[in-house]
């Protein structure tokens, strides 16, 4: 992972935006109702995303923790999820703004 808690909150911004554009091109295909393999799927994308916000939020946090650099892995955690919320914020407006037009 990366040094750096804005590459990392970036990272996961993107694997948001990408999941995202997966779902909606997913939706122009017919499945059709009761298919066994979209909550399959569903639950399958929930355990990747964990997996990967987790190795995105708390992998460095904790290397840096079990390392006894306490207070370097509070801060980093904090500005990882500081840059995190800009990048919502930043999502929210965007959704303001455009429903305003």
């Amino acid at each position: 992972m990366t040094m750096h808690p804005l590459k990392n909150a970036a990272l996961a911004t993107s694997y948001i935006v990408l999941i995202v554009f997966f779902i909606q091109s997913m939706e122009l295909l017919d499945v059709g109702k009761g298919n066994i393999l979209i909550p399959m799927i569903m639950l399958s994308l929930l355990v990747l995303s964990v997996a990967i916000m987790g190795l995105l939020f708390a992998y460095e946090p904790l290397r840096l923790y079990f390392e006894n650099q306490k207070k370097e892995a509070l801060l980093f955690l904090v500005k990882t999820i500081g840059y995190f919320a800009c990048f919502v914020v930043a999502f929210i407006a965007i959704l303001f703004l455009t429903s305003l037009q």
